[in-house]
């Protein structure tokens, strides 16, 4: 089932059980209280603004920031990839605002500018200086948020969403970002969605490559399933365009190096769309291509991406 007909079908559904909100909401909130025992917080807190934000810090050396992406939180960098840099590095992995364990400030559940304010906030909290900030997917947004704001040493962004896009993105988020799909859909989605639904997306993001064996297990996806983590991460995902629609004529001004990885068979963010304009308005960017290579080469291809960060460090 697509997610244009998922949403349709949830949307038809959130009617016809008009009636029934009390036992969708109780079952929503067993749910969510079931994912949060399962998956407790890897790191420690920070507050920004009253707000915590969660960061998994592991390592000694210069210091490197991973953010994740959409409807993603840390466990995505600490289930491989943090074991594979903590030798060299300093590694902070943030739950972006919102999602995983950090709380939403306001303005960042639409604007990866506000989101970057807010980590760097902790960051320096933190005492992290002078970082390397790697940014995946819809964190690769955020990462040139971070730039624009507060240039680091370094970019590393891989399968970055950075480029304003053709078309929108669908239903799917529509709904879960507005108020009626907010308030009908996604305690549906929370309460009832089917473990093979994961199962599914998890497919389709790795796709043609396969998630490796333990992954599902990890990553926690009962936490971005979680009635508030869906609809912030609807707004995130809903408001992506029009910020990058700002954020894109002042790319040529940072200076920084910047390393670019992306996939060639990558269609949740295509190669063609944002990392290939990218390198070409960055002055000092260094774009590699994986060929054949989907939408998570930190998970598929870790070797090329350990490589970039450590291109960077040397940059």
């Amino acid at each position: 089932m697509t997610l244009k007909k998922l949403a349709t079908s949830l949307l038809i559904a959130s009617f016809a059980l008009g009636g029934c909100a009390v036992f969708v909401d109780q079952r929503a909130e067993k749910r969510e209280a079931q994912a949060e025992a399962a998956y407790p917080p890897t790191g420690q807190f920070v507050t920004v603004k009253g707000a915590r934000i969660h960061a998994d810090v592991q390592g000694a050396g210069p210091d490197l920031v991973l953010i994740h992406g959409a409807s993603g939180n840390s466990r995505d960098f600490t289930f491989d990839l943090v074991e594979r840099l903590k030798g060299d590095f300093r590694v902070i992995s943030f739950d972006r605002p919102g999602m995983g364990w950090s709380d939403s400030l306001p303005g960042t559940d639409i604007s990866p500018l506000a989101q970057a304010d807010a980590l760097i906030q902790a960051a320096l909290a933190l005492g992290v200086q002078d970082p390397i900030v790697l940014g995946h997917s819809y964190g690769g947004a955020v990462a040139m948020s971070w730039a624009l704001r507060a240039q680091p040493k370094a970019l590393v962004i891989v399968s970055g969403a950075t480029m304003p896009f053709p078309g929108d993105l669908g239903l799917w988020y529509s709904l879960t970002s507005s108020a009626l799909g907010g308030a009908t859909v996604v305690p549906l989605i929370t309460a009832f969605a089917p473990e093979n639904r994961v199962e599914t997306a998890l497919e389709n993001i790795f796709a043609p490559q396969a998630a490796p064996e333990g992954y599902d297990a990890y990553i926690g996806a009962g936490l971005t399933l979680r009635r508030r983590a869906l609809r912030v991460n609807g707004r995130q995902v809903n408001n992506l365009k029009p910020h990058l629609l700002l954020m894109e004529p002042h790319y040529p001004r940072l200076t920084l190096p910047v390393e670019i990885i992306h996939g060639t068979a990558d269609t949740t963010v295509p190669m063609k769309i944002h990392a290939v304009p990218l390198s070409q308005r960055l002055p000092n960017a260094h774009l590699t291509v994986l060929d054949g290579v989907g939408h998570m080469p930190h998970h598929t291809n870790p070797d090329e991406i350990v490589a970039a960060i450590h291109r960077a460090a040397r940059r």
